[in-house]
């Protein structure tokens, strides 16, 4: 039988590390919306295991602050204002971000292609940044969005980056396709980010959007490899060399920016 584990405790770093149960429940109520969308009380109680009771109080205090917001009916609630108020500061602040800003730019430029920044958080990629293409492209990629990083070409190049015995842990054995070209087998997967390592660049196709592919480098200048830049492309447009020219393009950044002194972004 499996040890009980101590509702007050949580595991990080190796270590138990003590938490403030009110403090928690904020946090997983802000979870939880940004998750699963707007509830009730009652929906958000069931969702989250808490006693109706006790988060009326909760969801009041958060409302005042900013962090909620209601509908016109004042019964579900809503991320509030203030979440966009803290995330615009930790995008502003990122180190990472705004060193990324010009090479997503250059890149932008030169294949006239949607671009992604995305970071590595657990088993998933979260969108950081993007450059629209110019041309119509319709994808599930919006900063803050998450997705499996076994599915994109994002995170498949910063787990490539990662030592081998580092991948397994975030490679579920069961694998939930996110369309009907998804890899489901994880040996096969495996096997696509070993190859990844190999070249230094990864791709999928139509793995995590019908029509597009994706081709992507980890960025030389992210702290412990979590970060990455890709490029998504309609596979209507890869025709006539233009999936060679973007991965170059890709390949070419990446080692310029490790041959580069600290690391700096000089062309």
């Amino acid at each position: 039988m499996d040890p009980k584990v101590d509702p007050e405790k949580t595991v990080g770093g190796g270590a138990a590390t003590s938490q403030v149960k009110s403090a928690a429940r904020v946090l997983d109520v802000l979870d939880d919306i940004a998750a699963n969308g707007p509830g009730t009380q009652l929906q958000l109680a069931k969702r989250l295991g808490i006693p109706k009771s006790s988060l009326h109080a909760l969801l009041r205090t958060m409302c005042s602050r900013g962090w909620l917001d209601t509908d016109e009916t004042g019964s579900v609630y809503r991320l509030g204002v203030h979440t966009l108020t803290v995330s615009s500061a930790y995008l502003d602040g990122d180190p990472v971000l705004s060193r990324a800003g010009a090479v997503m730019d250059e890149i932008a430029s030169a294949t006239e292609e949607t671009v992604h920044l995305g970071r590595l958080d657990g088993a998933e990629i979260i969108y950081t940044a993007k450059r629209e293409s110019k041309h119509p492209l319709r994808m599930y990629s919006a900063v803050g969005r998450r997705l499996p990083a076994y599915t994109t070409a994002l995170g498949r190049a910063m787990l490539a980056e990662m030592p081998e015995e580092a991948r397994g842990p975030l490679v579920p054995h069961e694998i939930k396709a996110l369309t009907s070209q998804t890899t489901t087998d994880r040996d096969a997967l495996l096997a696509i980010i070993d190859k990844a390592a190999q070249f230094g660049y990864a791709e999928e196709s139509e793995e995590s959007c019908l029509g597009v592919r994706c081709f992507g480098v980890a960025l030389p200048f992210s702290r412990r490899s979590v970060d990455a830049i890709s490029v998504a492309v309609p596979i209507s447009r890869l025709a006539n060399g233009r999936e060679d020219f973007i991965i170059e393009t890709l390949l070419s950044i990446k080692a310029r920016l490790s041959a580069t002194r600290d690391n700096r972004l000089v062309r």
